[in-house]
């Protein structure tokens, strides 16, 4: 009795097993979230060791060996439980469409897939309008483009979306391109199915197909990206300034290689119907850009050395940070020179 009577019965004694993921660990798996833009967990796990590789070269990693070892050890299941308590649901609006029919949609012949033979260099093309809440006026377009085999993205701002200007974004984005187009295959929008578009296409030998109308899933690809790539770095503010297109395009020279060197995705590789509904299977694995680009084996060893030794120069965390700076230029841009009056 007088040794229960002598414990001191202020102090609490911790009950279970000793937690594993200390704040130091969630601190360190903040920190690569963050540089990887708020990946999900599906993602980012199979990445992350790169990441912290990166960040430990250039000096950018505060975080213990201890701490290392164990997000490095976290199971997948694991981080999906952390990073939910990190993810904040942001609502946001919807865009608009800015396709029209065209007089010339029969000299391009309709595709609808299947895409999974496609070799690099057949590219998915939309335009994207920062419209804001109007279609009237003049403002910047992004021509959107994303390689089937290899998921490699670019984009490219351009004062409206004429197709002297359309043509002109074709070309810019082909020459900072690992491989050349061999095939095109845009929506039903004017901007593309048009002759000055043709003539590009016919002069450089690059086959031309199109989408059924009103059926988006045929250029889906691009659709995915549309959102998950324009809408989610640069939204949906109004950009009326000329001087904006100059300042979006600073942005997309570092967010384009940021996206395909750091960021994975998963492949739809099969859709099975099951009475009347698709199911979707994905790929077990994610991969970024960069690494499809290095397994294909269509893509020659001369622009997959080139790539490398771009990678090796390159860090997610500098580039996630200019990419924030860059935008915020943008915003100032257009708030400075703009004619709308559209919150960011």
């Amino acid at each position: 009795f007088k040794r229960v009577y002598a414990k001191d019965i202020s102090v609490q004694e911790a009950r279970g097993r000793p937690r594993i993921y200390t704040p130091d660990v969630i601190s360190a798996l903040k920190d690569v979230w963050g540089a990887s833009n708020r990946l999900c967990g599906e993602l980012l796990f199979p990445i992350i060791r790169e990441y912290t590789e990166v960040l430990r070269r250039d000096g950018m990693w505060a975080n213990s060996d201890e701490a290392t070892s164990k997000l490095l050890a976290m199971s997948l299941g694991t981080m999906k439980i952390k990073l939910g308590n990190f993810t904040k649901i942001q609502k946001k609006g919807r865009g608009f469409s800015t396709t029209s029919p065209s007089h010339l949609k029969h000299i391009i012949p309709v595709f609808s897939g299947p895409w999974d033979k496609e070799l690099p260099g057949s590219e998915q093309i939309d335009t994207v309008a920062h419209c804001g809440s109007s279609l009237l006026g003049s403002f910047a377009y992004t021509l959107n483009i994303v390689d089937i085999p290899t998921l490699w993205n670019r984009a490219w701002a351009q004062w409206n979306k004429g197709q002297e200007a359309t043509v002109g974004s074709l070309a810019a984005i082909e020459d900072q391109s690992p491989f050349p187009y061999i095939k095109l295959h845009p929506d039903s929008g004017a901007e593309f199915i048009n002759w000055h578009c043709k003539a590009y296409c016919d002069t450089k030998g690059i086959s031309m197909t199109r989408s059924r109308p009103n059926h988006s899933n045929d250029n889906a690809y691009i659709e995915e990206r549309n959102g998950h790539i324009i809408r989610k770095y640069i939204g949906y503010i109004r950009l009326d300034c000329e001087k904006a297109v100059v300042a979006l395009n600073n942005v997309y020279a570092v967010l384009c290689p940021y996206l395909n060197h750091f960021i994975p995705s998963r492949k739809c590789i099969e859709k099975v119907k099951i009475g009347s509904k698709y199911v979707k299977k994905y790929e077990k694995v994610p991969k970024t850009p960069y690494q499809r680009v290095l397994e294909n084996e269509h893509i020659s060893d001369e622009a997959k050395e080139t790539l490398r030794e771009e990678h090796a120069a390159l860090n997610p965390l500098v580039m996630k940070k200019e990419i924030d700076r860059l935008r915020a230029v943008l915003y100032d841009v257009q708030k400075k020179h703009g004619n709308s009056s559209n919150k960011i």
